[in-house]
């Protein structure tokens, strides 16, 4: 039941997003905002995760999330201060954190197996709508190729990442 809250709230995101793409384009400063956010919401997710799971396999691919999102969110932060760009908070971050919040909130009730299972599944449909976000909408309207190659390489990397839960949620009871 989770899922299917988290899978629908992240494609009203996404479409959210592609309304945005259809009307105006995402500002580099929005998207640079809209990057950051998804991968901090990540990095909190993991987070969580670490502090309830007492799965293994749970606990290595948390570690995963945490470390990669916190290395990517670094370079965007990196690259936005060398080019000067302040990341512009939008509705579609604002959309993302605050049901992230209430996603967090949800898992944090849950404990053992339940947890364990909830959380990777929400990993499964989160990356793969944010991978969605990113090939059709972000990368596309970025207008710095800097900007655009960093998301180009987060988008291989999450692609991996969306392997890698989909694989774990498959062997979860």
């Amino acid at each position: 039941m989770l899922k299917r809250i988290l899978g629908a709230a992240l494609m009203a995101a996404s479409l959210g997003t592609a309304s945005m793409a259809a009307d105006a384009k995402p500002t580099d400063p929005q998207i640079a905002h809209i990057a950051y956010t998804a991968g901090q919401i990540d990095v909190t997710a993991a987070e969580q995760a670490l502090k309830k799971s007492k799965n293994a396999d749970v606990i290595e691919f948390a570690k995963t999330m945490e470390r990669d999102h916190k290395a990517v969110n670094e370079q965007a932060l990196a690259l936005v201060k060398k080019l000067k760009v302040t990341p512009e908070d939008n509705n579609i971050s604002q959309s993302l954190s605050t049901q992230a919040s209430k996603e967090l909130t949800t898992l944090g009730a849950l404990d053992g197996a339940a947890f364990d299972k909830t959380y990777v599944e929400n990993e499964v449909a989160y990356h793969n709508s944010v991978n969605e976000a990113l090939s059709a909408v972000l990368i596309p309207s970025a207008q710095n190729e800097e900007l655009k190659s960093l998301l180009e390489t987060g988008l291989t990397l999450f692609k991996q990442h969306q392997l890698h839960a989909e694989h774990l949620a498959s062997t979860m009871k």
